[in-house]
């Protein structure tokens, strides 16, 4: 329940009764005596009411009242007026107040106009977390693409992380999809308006990695022509992805250890500390705790590192999002070559679903835009026959499956009648695929 109420008053005495009146009943208080200071500090989405008074120098009530109005409609306003502002609070409700109080009040009229206040608040933050909340689950299932209840998994997980001010290590293999991945961490959390910043740690030569890092000052070191902001304060405010951080040399750990600690930096050449605000996604493909143990990688920054991880599996371990995957690839190459994108064969399908695709997402994409481009089959060279007839009959089943239920977000009968199956012999492939109508109701 919301309990947090900014009052607006010119007259300290009532700031002060208002506000023990208020502490007594278990809100949360916050004092103005001007509208002006008010509004320079209002928050986006203030999760409570604003109590201010008519007539006050500057920025009036009604004033301050016509400003919220613009930047939030659904903020409730209540207004405290004198006994000869009576018709004009009046006409202020019709304007979007939602309430009046005439002076002098009692408690229980204010508490309980604050209450109700709070109450309708409450509800319209609700619901916009609600349509925040489908409107990035339908964003992400566009950007990380797949049925498969592994990708269901890593999607959920993204969401829950994007929200919060944790460090966070991806783990998967090359071509994998980590970056796509960091993007959408830091395109769904509160800092997707800031930078986002990546910096691959195995191209950067080891004698230039600091300046890259920590931006350097003028004359700082030969070559150094003018002052550069390294990448660590250009993030400032958002997010540094840092993939392949296992190659980041043991010298520059310990500085980066330094800042996650003190959230300070200093550029080459300088004395001076600069204050940096910023969230780090590493990305790796060895486990950095096995790398610590062997001394390649420094513990304590590996542990600040992996507040939270996330694992992407490859591609061979999900393979019912292979069919999908190819489309939309060969679907992006059409469109950007201006070619037309075939249609997959049986036996094309067949060799995509069974070959383990070592070079997991970014090789799929590599095949579909040879195909687009009729440079072949799409498959890579060398293609194994892989899985049996059977293996890859089951996975083409358990993808139909899965799709058609996506499509239609768990509807039975929808799915029954599109893939034109009895209701008996669609339970058996559900149980047999090890699939659930409930796993495809969050999608909505």
């Amino acid at each position: 329940m919301l309990n947090a109420v900014i009052v607006v008053d010119d007259e300290a005495s009532i700031r002060t009764a208002v506000e023990q009146w208020l502490n007594l009943s278990g809100f949360e208080v916050q004092l103005f005596s001007r509208a002006e200071d008010c509004l320079a500090q209002l928050p986006r989405d203030f999760p409570g009411v604003i109590l201010s008074d008519v007539r006050m120098p500057g920025l009036s009530g009604l004033e301050l009242l016509a400003e919220v109005q613009r930047r939030d409609a659904d903020l409730p306003v209540i207004l405290l007026t004198g006994h000869g502002d009576v018709p004009m609070a009046v006409e202020a409700m019709r304007d979007g107040a939602y309430d009046f109080l005439e002076k002098p009040f009692s408690p229980d009229a204010l508490l309980a106009s604050l209450r109700r206040a709070l109450d309708k608040r409450g509800l319209i933050l609700e619901n916009r977390r609600l349509h925040q909340q489908a409107d990035h689950r339908a964003k992400l299932e566009s950007s990380l693409l797949g049925v498969s209840r592994s990708l269901q998994t890593l999607r959920r997980q993204v969401l829950d992380l994007a929200a919060l001010p944790v460090n966070v290590l991806i783990r998967g293999e090359t071509g994998s999809g980590k970056e796509l991945v960091a993007r959408c961490l830091h395109d769904f959390g509160p800092r997707a308006k800031k930078p986002f910043v990546a910096l691959n740690c195995a191209a950067i030569p080891e004698q230039l990695f600091e300046a890259e890092l920590f931006g350097h000052e003028s004359g700082a070191f030969t070559g150094a022509q003018g002052k550069r902001i390294g990448k660590l304060e250009y993030a400032d405010g958002g997010t540094l992805f840092l993939d392949e951080i296992e190659s980041m040399p043991l010298a520059q750990q310990v500085k980066l250890l330094r800042v996650l600690q003190e959230q300070k930096l200093e550029r080459l050449g300088s004395n001076q500390s600069i204050k940096v605000d910023l969230r780090i996604i590493a990305a790796t493909k060895p486990d950095l705790l096995d790398e610590a143990r062997a001394g390649r990688f420094r513990e304590d920054l590996a542990y600040r590192l992996t507040v939270a991880q996330l694992r992407l599996p490859p591609l061979r371990e999900r393979r019912e999002d292979i069919p999908l995957l190819f489309e939309h690839f060969a679907q992006s190459a059409a469109e950007r070559l201006g070619r037309a994108a075939a249609p997959l064969s049986g036996p094309q399908l067949g060799r995509l679903l069974s070959h383990d695709w070592p070079g997991n997402v970014r090789e799929l994409a590599n095949a579909a835009e040879r195909q687009v481009l009729g440079l072949g089959e799409p498959e890579p060279e060398g293609i194994e026959a892989g899985q049996s007839l059977a293996a890859q009959q089951e996975a083409f089943e358990a993808h139909c499956l899965k799709a058609a239920l996506t499509r239609h977000k768990g509807d039975i009968k929808a799915v029954l009648a599109e893939l034109q199956l009895p209701r008996r012999t669609f339970n058996e492939k559900m149980q047999r695929h090890g699939l659930t109508r409930e796993m495809f109701l969050s999608m909505d």
